[in-house]
């Protein structure tokens, strides 16, 4: 069964530091594009960052600068590093990736979610 397990959420003070971590798990062969959303309490999902195959990446205008995606492909691993965190960034940060089942087939999965709230 394939899995996007995130981990890495926590409380931490305003200003500070979290590293968000996408793991995937199962019989895959890889990982694709990979993206972060997130859903703060009463508002809709949405974009933070996502991060293709390659290595390109794009944020959206409220994690540039402060946020960082990026990947392991050995590890079949996806990572958010936020910086500079700010009230208003606490939300559940979803993992949203395109995972390639076979030569022939590839999906996209979410993983359940992290919490994370910032203080301040």
């Amino acid at each position: 069964q394939v899995q996007l397990v995130e981990s890495g959420g926590g409380l931490v003070q305003a200003g500070g530091s979290l590293r968000l971590s996408c793991a995937a798990s199962g019989s895959i062969v890889s990982i694709g594009a990979s993206r972060w959303y997130r859903q703060a309490p009463g508002k809709q999902r949405e974009f933070v960052a996502t991060i293709t195959s390659s290595g390109d990446t794009t944020y959206a205008d409220s994690a540039k600068g402060r946020f960082t995606i990026s990947r392991d492909n050995a590890k079949k691993t996806v990572y958010l590093q936020m910086n500079s965190l700010k009230f208003e960034d606490t939300a559940v940060y979803y993992c949203n990736a395109d995972v390639r089942l076979s030569v022939i087939d590839m999906r996209p999965y979410w993983g359940q979610g992290t919490q994370v709230t910032v203080s301040s």
